[in-house]
């Protein structure tokens, strides 16, 4: 099957600094502000004409590299170099279907990343942010919504990147697309959010009818179990038939997560474990495919931060893991085909389910919210984190206008509160229809560009490899 061809003509990126309202400690680090990622580009699509595509992530401190001797800035600014250097190679590649400039592009990023200093993960945070602005601009030149394009691989999606599966699991899989019709919010609960108060977990669920939760964990035992013990209590008064998951981030060892699955079956805590999904990674990335995971009593664990190569999850379900995270900001052609092993692996008899679960990146109001809630819901996913409302108010420093156009465009995800524009998050869930019908990938309107803080392009001239094309 023929996919059409795209032509990158340009490509513009951007930033914004986004202020939090509170801090956001995962794992050892604490998060006060940091800067929003924007890309555009503009392509010539084969047999369909122009089209200009757009995306846009956070670039999180210390959550793609954790390295010691790093700063958070030091962090950040790798991130923005690579998208730089993303920018570069995509504007330079030959013409290929949206999977082909991917899979042209992961070489010379990772190369670009190897001579840098910058691991795989960070590295790959510019070609995600380009992919999902290349299939938002395939897409409008095709007159087709997020579903609909996948059902019929217009990104010309196959096995390159991953030999276990066979052209047709993934067509197999894409064709047979349920999308979910609402993605329920499923709540952060911070390291340092607090519990009581007008501001603390009880006023959160009153005010959003939330019943799914996402609890960060920090690896000191003794720490975290006082404080499941409290988050139980108060989970159990304030949101009967709640459901939860925590996450580590990789804090624990082997002997610490075995103690805590020990703990968990304490009588304090044995009815919050009943409603536990899984442990989300808890040991750190590199050491994660050190060895098989230890005996957890049937408690699945999934990996997030060790998912940066394709054939990760894969090699972390040879070690015992059960799933892994779908995260735009580390490519949403990972997260379908990862999605497709899960409902492979699970049609061919395995011992125990595997998942895919949803998790974010404080994906912020606008276009980061809604591309990766539309993937989400894509993959027929029912629930997932969502926490950029939690941590930044409304729409930040973004001017009046652009909130404007996003609530217009989707008055169903929006309300206005007090003045400000943000998130409609008082069902407890986002609906999606919206989001998945309308041309392009979730985007039905766009970033104040006269607003944003340029950044450079990579200018440094070398050769790019271009690798296999389609």
């Amino acid at each position: 099957m023929p996919f059409p061809r795209i032509t990158i003509r340009e490509v513009e990126i951007g930033e914004r600094l986004m202020p939090f309202v509170r801090p956001f400690r995962f794992g050892p680090s604490v998060v006060e502000t940091a800067p929003q990622a924007f890309v555009k580009v503009a392509a010539e699509v084969e047999g369909f004409g122009p089209a200009t595509g757009m995306a846009a992530e956070m670039m999180m401190p210390r959550w793609f590299d954790k390295a010691p001797a790093k700063s958070p800035l030091h962090t950040v600014d790798d991130l923005r170099r690579g998208l730089a250097q993303a920018a570069r190679i995509y504007a330079n590649a030959l013409p290929s279907s949206a999977f082909g400039l991917s899979v042209a592009a992961r070489a010379p990023q990772l190369m670009w990343g190897n001579r840098e200093g910058v691991p795989p993960l960070a590295a790959g945070f510019g070609p995600a942010l380009l992919d999902k602005a290349v299939l938002d601009a395939l897409l409008r030149a095709m007159g087709l919504g997020l579903v609909a394009g996948l059902k019929r691989n217009v990104m010309g999606l196959d096995g390159r990147l991953s030999p276990d599966l066979t052209a047709g699991q993934i067509g197999g899989f894409l064709a047979a697309l349920t999308p979910a019709p609402a993605v329920a919010l499923r709540h952060t609960v911070g390291l340092m959010d607090p519990l009581d108060g007008p501001h603390g977990l009880a006023a959160e669920i009153a005010a959003a009818r939330l019943a799914f939760f996402k609890i960060k964990i920090g690896g000191d035992l003794a720490a975290d179990i006082a404080r499941l013990e409290e988050i139980a209590a108060i989970l159990a008064a304030a949101a009967p038939g709640y459901v939860a998951t925590l996450d580590a981030n990789e804090q624990y060892d082997p002997d610490r997560l075995m103690a805590l699955a020990e703990a968990l079956n304490a009588p304090r805590l044995a009815a919050f474990r009943a409603r536990l999904l899984y442990i989300e990674q808890p040991f750190d990335r590199a050491e994660t495919f050190a060895a098989p995971l230890p005996p957890l009593d049937g408690l699945p664990v999934i990996i997030d931060e060790a998912d940066d190569a394709p054939d990760a999850f894969p090699r972390a379900a040879a070690l015992g893991y059960r799933g892994v995270s779908s995260k735009s900001c580390k490519g949403l052609y990972k997260a379908i085909l990862n999605a497709a092993r899960v409902k492979a692996w699970n049609a061919g008899g395995a011992r125990a389910p595997f998942l895919i679960s949803a998790e974010d990146l404080t994906c912020q109001p606008g276009l980061g919210i809604e591309q990766d809630t539309a993937l989400v819901a894509a993959l027929g996913l029912a629930h997932g984190e969502r926490n950029g409302h939690h941590y930044v108010d409304g729409f930040g420093p973004a001017p009046e206008g652009e909130a404007r156009a996003f609530f217009d465009a989707h008055p169903d995800l929006y309300t206005q509160r007090n003045g400000r524009l943000g998130l409609d998050v008082s069902r407890g869930l986002l609906p999606t229809r919206g989001l998945l019908e309308a041309p392009g990938f979730a985007r039905a309107a766009e970033p104040d560009w006269t607003s944003l803080t340029p950044i450079a392009p990579a200018a440094v001239p070398e050769p790019i490899p271009h690798g296999t094309l389609a």
